[in-house]
């Protein structure tokens, strides 16, 4: 983890609360925990976008065989 920058932020309380459950971490570890999700989310979209520009020396019928 890289530096820790504090912050205040107001959420609506049922939001929190439920997220909380989710996790069943403190309110700190929760917004961790979804800050990383939407870095995540962030990720993936961006790799989507990359669908068909890449070109593989493999097939994927070779690629299911190499992986057995």
């Amino acid at each position: 983890m890289g530096p820790l920058r504090k912050i205040t932020v107001q959420v609506p309380e049922h939001d929190l609360k439920l997220a909380q459950a989710y996790t069943g971490e403190g309110v700190t570890e929760t917004v961790r925990a979804a800050l990383k999700r939407l870095a995540s989310m962030k990720a993936q979209k961006e790799l989507l976008g990359l669908k068909g520009k890449a070109k593989f020396a493999m097939t994927s019928e070779q690629l299911k065989y190499d992986r057995e």
